[in-house]
């Protein structure tokens, strides 16, 4: 028994020294993770949610044990017959009855969370088939144009329901509409994913610049969701794996390169809004408040790790040629970059 265990306790050793900070699949796969918020801070529930992570992607050996929370609550429950062992059979066959309605009552609920989770799913993913639908319109060269703005501003009020639907999912109403109720509220959610794509889709549902670029984000979202739903619900269906079964599996194998570019498309469509700062389509509150928002994903732990990783090879690109061509532009760009990590 001792030579079994040891090989686990290297495992949990090895898992719990991991640097999950630097591994780019890791923010991903904790931002998919479905739990309440005051579950989401506990630092076991995240070493547990760290060690299935651990298990799929580096070492599937790893044995991970289910959560004590859940143990502790089920273990106190067989305690109950104990102290009923000493009743006759007739009374247990007179009892029969009230057990097995009271059996059935206790079924019934359980039912309820999963009916519940599956509305949700299915609302999510009926809303970003109909954006992944309107957004290849809108981009689609032979759309005609009014047509094509229309579908570019229903793409973005698509997803930006879509983001406040999940935020309402997971985190709920402000428990007061003051300005203390308010202020914690959004300290829960301002470093979510879904938080910062809402921020993102409302920057160009108002506005007069219609940068098809800037759909690149929200169908790589739309494109995610999709696939998650269509493999999970229809694995069986005979369509599904003829059609779509590899185009799905591809989607849910690459989601760190979506992501990646994801980050590149909203970081280049932030000096494309300086650029159109200098034709008539300028709107200089649009690309303060979008630099605003770069700086946020730069920040948050669900995107930082590929924002960051996006600045580095842009710095590393740049900073050669202005040393080289440009050495006066090193003083302001050092300002910039203290107000950027500030």
């Amino acid at each position: 028994m001792g030579e079994d265990q040891d090989p686990q306790r290297l495992k949990k050793i090895a898992a719990a020294s991991y640097d999950y900070d630097n591994d780019l699949r890791w923010a991903d796969y904790w931002s998919n993770i479905l739990i309440p918020p005051h579950m989401a801070s506990r630092p076991e529930v995240v070493q547990h949610f760290k060690r299935k992570f651990y298990q799929r992607y580096i070492d599937p050996d790893l044995v991970v044990e289910p959560m004590s929370m859940s143990g502790s609550s089920q273990s106190t429950r067989p305690s109950a017959p104990s102290s009923a062992s000493p009743a006759t059979e007739q009374a247990r066959s007179q009892n029969s009855g009230s057990t097995t309605r009271t059996s059935r009552a206790s079924t019934t609920p359980s039912t309820n969370p999963g009916s519940l989770r599956w509305d949700r799913a299915t609302i999510q993913f009926s809303i970003n088939a109909w954006v992944f639908i309107v957004a290849l319109l809108a981009i689609f060269p032979l759309t005609p144009r009014n047509l094509s703005n229309k579908a570019f501003r229903l793409s973005f009020m698509g997803t930006a329901c879509s983001s406040l639907y999940s935020l309402y999912s997971l985190y709920g109403k402000p428990r007061t509409w003051n300005l203390q109720g308010l202020q914690v509220w959004f300290q829960s959610v301002i470093a979510a994913k879904d938080f910062i794509s809402f921020l993102y889709c409302l920057m160009f549902v108002t506005s007069h610049l219609h940068l098809k670029f800037a759909l690149i984000p929200v169908l790589c979202q739309a494109l995610a969701h999709v696939a998650k739903f269509l493999r999970r619900n229809f694995g069986h269906s005979s369509l599904y794996r003829k059609y779509l079964e590899g185009p799905s599996l591809w989607v849910e194998s690459n989601t760190t390169t979506l992501n990646i570019l994801t980050a590149h498309a909203q970081i280049a469509l932030g000096f494309l809004l300086i650029i159109s700062l200098f034709s008539w389509q300028r709107n200089i509150i649009q690309t303060f408040m979008y630099w605003q928002l770069l700086k946020l994903m730069y920040q948050a732990p669900v995107t930082a790790s590929y924002h960051q990783n996006v600045w580095a090879k842009i710095g590393r690109t740049v900073h050669p040629l202005i040393n080289q061509y440009a050495p006066f532009l090193n003083t302001p760009l050092s300002a910039a970059k203290r107000w950027w990590l500030r």
